[in-house]
């Protein structure tokens, strides 16, 4: 027998209130639609953060010191460097490695040459001068394609040198050296198929290397190596001896919009590069903001969910007589309270639906804005995952408040 047909339901419905039930479903709806639509959001705006630097996706800073006039110091001391890693806010801090080889960068490819790469070149091609450094690959989230580079010990050719560039550098090139010389514009997908020769100088020698550029970063401004590579270039070819202490470093900080940060920063005359403070305190901001909107749906959440036990209390006093009916006609307290799961289960279900539905028909409205920056939107299944917690724990909260409710009235 359906529950609609039972006698059992017909007799326990007389004393339900649509209207309360309504309300509950409302409020409910309203509360969990805040809080859903509010992750999603988060979770889109920090996924095109990301994107903006696949290579480096954590939270970090790069540091060096200020430089005032002409001889300035620029390399960090070794009790400056404890007490940047004694900062509470900092998680771990790296070293930059200088390269101290001179060396040139040269484009391979042949007069017009087409190729893989899309374009053609003039005749007198391009070359210049080039600096390095390299940094620990613990820093890298992901890291580039042949990264894992080791020097050949066995005689002949080197293995290839993957390099990653500052995007600055090609945007450079683009709208400034290319403009000038008459060179086309090339994307990244294009520099990462052009075939490259390192030269590294070694007074009157020259070492050739074939390289490639293995990925760009936004947040690293400089030409990084693989620090297999760098030490063993050090190691053959400097020309100097090695500085007194790195000149940058790289933290991974627990919260970049600490506003203890930029203090310390100021206090100590350190410089971050880039803009990565003013991001920073733009993502701090964007978490507080979710922060506080998910806060009020949560609120509005929890006043539902108080509705509705307020309502099944009520429901259940007025039943109270009905209820003693039953338990003496051989019913059980669980098998009358099922009735009243049911409800709530099938009520929760649809709120929650609904406040997915609501979430998928709001997110176009920053979703195309995102698109339109050319990096990816976030994933949905964190949104997914919290609205079956959400009706999962909703549920089973009512339930137990319900099965409680219902003994208490049968025993008394």
């Amino acid at each position: 027998m359906t529950q609609s047909k039972s006698p059992v339901w017909r007799l326990l419905k007389r004393n339900i209130s649509a209207g309360q039930i309504a309300g509950y479903a409302l409020a409910n709806f309203v509360g969990l639609a805040i809080v859903l639509t509010a992750v999603q959001f988060y979770t889109d705006v920090k996924a095109a953060y990301s994107t903006a630097d696949s290579t480096l996706g954590r939270d970090y800073l790069v540091i060096s010191r200020e430089i005032k006039g002409i001889g300035s110091r620029p390399n960090f001391t070794a009790r400056e460097l404890e007490e940047i890693k004694a900062q509470p806010w900092v998680k771990e801090v790296g070293e930059f490695t200088a390269s101290r080889f001179e060396s040139v960068i040269k484009v391979n490819l042949a007069p017009g040459a087409v190729g893989n790469t899309g374009f053609s070149m003039p005749s007198r091609g391009i070359s210049t001068d080039a600096f390095f450094e390299s940094l620990p690959d613990r820093f890298f989230d992901k890291l580039p394609e042949g990264w894992d580079w080791e020097p050949n010990t066995y005689g002949g050719p080197q293995p290839r040198v993957p390099i990653v560039l500052s995007k600055d550098y090609l945007t450079l090139f683009n709208f400034g050296f290319a403009a000038s010389y008459g060179f086309p514009t090339v994307s990244e997908r294009t520099v990462s198929a052009v075939p490259l020769s390192l030269i590294i100088i070694d007074g009157p020698q020259r070492i050739g290397l074939e390289a490639y550029v293995a990925g760009f970063s936004s947040r690293i401004n400089t030409i990084a190596v693989p620090e297999t590579f760098m030490t063993w270039a050090n190691d053959h070819y400097a020309s100097g001896a090695p500085a007194k202490g790195p000149s940058r470093l790289i933290l991974e900080v627990s919260d970049p919009g600490n506003p203890d940060i930029r203090a310390f920063m100021e206090e100590n005359d350190y410089e971050v590069a880039g803009d990565k403070m003013s991001s920073s305190d733009s993502a701090y901001f964007l978490r507080l903001i979710t922060g506080i909107v998910i806060g009020v749906g949560i609120l509005i959440s929890v006043l539902a969910f108080f509705i509705l036990m307020l309502s099944i209390f009520l429901i259940v006093q007025k039943s109270r007589e009905k209820l003693r009916d039953l338990i003496l006609l051989g019913y059980t307290p669980g098998s009358v309270a099922a009735y009243y799961y049911r409800l709530v289960a099938a009520v929760n279900l649809i709120v929650v639906a609904l406040a997915v539905s609501a979430v998928f028909i709001a997110r176009p409205a920053w979703s195309d804005g995102i698109e339109s920056m050319a990096v990816d939107k976030g994933s949905i299944a964190p949104m997914l995952l919290i609205a079956c917690v959400v009706l999962v724990l909703l549920t089973l909260s009512n339930l137990i408040v319900i099965r409680r409710l219902v003994r208490r009235s049968a025993r008394g």
